[in-house]
């Protein structure tokens, strides 16, 4: 079978919820399926619908609501899989500064961090909720840096999630003799009456032009992923180690425990679940993002099958991983859900 090369741009820099990709690639998982796939880091995560959308690039990940954002915008992107499942989304924030508490109007007159342009929209929506206007709080573009700046005291608060930027900060807080319940987050699903957080599902998204053209390579692709998926859940010590090999700065305390509250998030079948769907569009048109005439650019076509048993022998797998972890660790969830989805 001939190698061809495959181009796929992160939505972050490497980071442990990237440990599938990684995997594939250092296991052979790629190279099994006859493909050779080039894994690149984005300068800036808010280019990354834009560039896979161009044709420079084959495939990549980025969250749902970014995904739906690009096509109306006319980038024609597809979701072809999920990479993370309704990671918690919110407002992080230090509670011992006594600047922001649980009621969301303690924004007001406060500067709140975003990564890109999304993150303001989403607030200043928010606002109309609860009695404040986008004029209230000030709004700070910050990139990939919420945690830090709101280390730095650039920022009172900052748009993040609860597996990086809130662990992130947790692990700062201990160091500096805080507990990690120092941290708090408003919980954005929670404010906008979402019933769940998948807005914030990373996906694995391609071009249109190269997912028409290509439909084994990418078949290929979300077969060589799904089994390093399924080693990171079952087996995430293993896994863990041998991202480190390839990725030795993340081998530190802070990025094992972004490990460790990611692991219940990564996909089961890496399917685009239409319920989720179906909410995020819906969210996308309260906030202006599409108008009523949008059709999802999301398809399961491409996705390897995933039978009962194989789920039967992954829940036993997880549920005895669940059984023999240390107090205190962060058991992987169970996959019984997935048949229902």
């Amino acid at each position: 079978m001939s190698t061809e090369k495959i181009t796929v741009l992160l939505n972050w820099a490497a980071n442990p919820y990237h440990i599938p990709l990684y995997l594939a690639q250092k296991l052979g998982y790629f190279a099994d399926e006859g493909i050779s796939v080039a894994l690149l880091e984005p300068s800036d995560p808010s280019d990354v619908t834009e560039i896979i959308g161009s044709g420079k690039i084959d495939l990549g990940c980025k969250a749902m609501i970014h995904t739906i954002a690009a096509k109306a915008r006319g980038f024609p992107v597809t979701s072809i899989g999920t990479l993370l499942d309704e990671p918690f989304t919110g407002v992080v924030y230090i509670k011992s500064q006594g600047k922001i508490t649980e009621d969301f109007s303690s924004l007001k007159g406060k500067k709140i961090g975003y990564v890109g342009e999304f993150g303001k929209i989403i607030i200043d929506e928010l606002t109309s909720h609860h009695g404040m206007t986008p004029s209230d709080y000030t709004a700070v573009r910050v990139g990939m840096n919420v945690a830090d700046a709101i280390k730095r005291g650039t920022i009172d608060a900052g748009v993040g999630l609860e597996n990086i930027q809130q662990v992130d900060l947790e692990h700062w807080s201990e160091a500096n003799g805080r507990p990690a319940s120092d941290v708090g987050m408003l919980r954005i699903d929670e404010l906008a009456d979402l019933g769940c957080c998948c807005f914030c599902s990373v996906l694995y998204i391609g071009n249109d032009d190269f997912i028409r053209a290509n439909p084994e390579k990418v078949r290929s692709f979300l077969k060589a992923v799904r089994k390093a998926t399924d080693l990171v859940r079952t087996e995430p010590d293993r896994a863990w180690d041998l991202y480190v090999e390839i990725k030795p700065v993340l081998g530190d305390a802070l990025n094992r425990a972004m490990f460790e509250r990611s692991l219940p998030y990564f996909s089961k079948t890496l399917e685009n679940v239409q319920r989720d769907w179906t909410k995020v569009t819906n969210y996308s048109k309260r906030l202006g993002v599409v108008d009523n005439t949008f059709v999802q650019n999301m398809t399961n076509e491409y996705l390897p099958e995933v039978s009962k048993d194989d789920i039967r022998k992954l829940m036993l797998a997880e549920s005895a991983l669940a059984k023999a972890a240390a107090p205190g660790a962060v058991p992987v969830l169970a996959t019984a859900d997935v048949v229902s989805r």
